[in-house]
């Protein structure tokens, strides 16, 4: 079992549909053990992990020491002479400590699992598109990773004084509870760093020729809509800066995916001997249009250039021949007159 674990003992090539699904139980758990791996790690150094967690708690009160502190606003009194976060039960030191881990096994699990994605269907793919496969994984990974970034040095800090900013507005002492300010640390640079992959699943798509570039392109007003409506579920109040600088990068990326995607679909298309553009398809060919006509001349009704069914020559042996008339039916006496 345990070299079962670490190594193949047969190429994926020779696999049968049973050895297949035993070796995608094998990727599953690789995965979860390196999860598992960070989950303990996070929680033996369980002092060290909070320190790094409540950094953008620290930048929020003072941006000054901020690696961005120029896009941060100066925060209020209150948020200033805020003390350490509090937590009231138990069980909620307890939530502090695995939403701390759950987000360190899931920053070292994540490379693992692209890699076990990409090795899992590799034998399904062409050499040139195998060739595709640790490009593809390095781009996943370093936009999950720039989205995670963008969550934890600037959309919690600014998160965090605008709340403040509104509660002192409304003239409320806020009691920041240490398992809630994790909890929205953590899943703020999950759920940023995973709609940071959203442009490669458009490649995706667009490689597997299920949906077309043009497409996509086309339909843009309604692609900008829903990607300010994830952005506002995404952010925690949707207030505007953020609103609209995450929306400007997402659509940048979505046309830039869809360029991408137009090259991969028309490279593709020409190596197997198809038109460039998809939506050539659409049209009939040449050799189509001469195959629609029948033996007598004609075309199906809608043709441009209709042709006339062909006559015999005057004077041909066709029409010298005089019609036969048949003979009369038995017992017909009009014959005889």
């Amino acid at each position: 079992m345990l070299s079962a674990f670490i190594r193949r003992n047969k190429s994926r090539s020779e696999m049968t549909f049973l050895e297949h699904l035993d070796d995608l139980r094998v990727s599953l758990l690789r995965v979860l053990g390196v999860f598992a791996v960070g989950m303990v790690a996070a929680l033996i150094f369980y002092r060290e992990t909070p320190a790094l967690l409540n950094l953008p708690l620290e930048w929020a009160k003072h941006p000054e020491t901020s690696p961005i502190g120029a896009v941060l606003s100066q925060p209020d009194p209150g948020l200033v002479n805020m003390g350490e976060l509090k937590e009231f039960t138990f069980m909620g030191v307890w939530k502090v400590l695995m939403y701390a881990a759950f987000g360190v096994g899931i920053a070292l699990a994540s490379p693992v699992f692209l890699y076990e994605t990409a090795r899992f269907v590799g034998p399904a793919l062409t050499d040139r598109e195998k060739r595709g496969i640790i490009p593809f994984c390095v781009a996943a990974l370093i936009l999950f990773l720039l989205g995670a970034a963008l969550a934890f040095f600037w959309l919690s800090p600014m998160s965090i004084q605008i709340w403040q900013h509104f509660a002192e507005g409304l003239r409320m002492e806020v009691t920041w509870q240490a398992s809630d300010y994790y909890a929205f640390v953590v899943m703020m640079c999950l759920l940023t760093g995973l709609t940071f992959q959203f442009p490669l699943a458009l490649i995706i798509l667009m490689w597997l020729e299920l949906v077309r570039p043009k497409t996509l392109l086309k339909s843009w007003r309604g692609m900008l809509f829903g990607i300010m409506v994830l952005v506002a579920m995404i952010t925690p109040i949707a207030e505007p800066i953020s609103l609209f600088v995450m929306t400007g990068v997402l659509f940048g990326f979505y046309l830039a995916a869809v360029g991408v995607g137009t090259m991969i679909v028309r490279r593709k298309r020409v190596a197997r001997g198809d038109k460039p553009n998809p939506e050539d398809d659409d049209l009939p060919d040449d050799d189509d249009e001469d195959d629609d006509r029948d033996d007598d001349g004609y075309r199906p009704r809608g043709s441009s250039d209709p042709v006339t069914p062909s006559t015999p020559a005057l004077g041909s042996s066709a029409s010298s021949k005089p019609k036969s008339t048949p003979p009369p039916a038995e017992g017909d006496l009009s014959s005889l007159d």
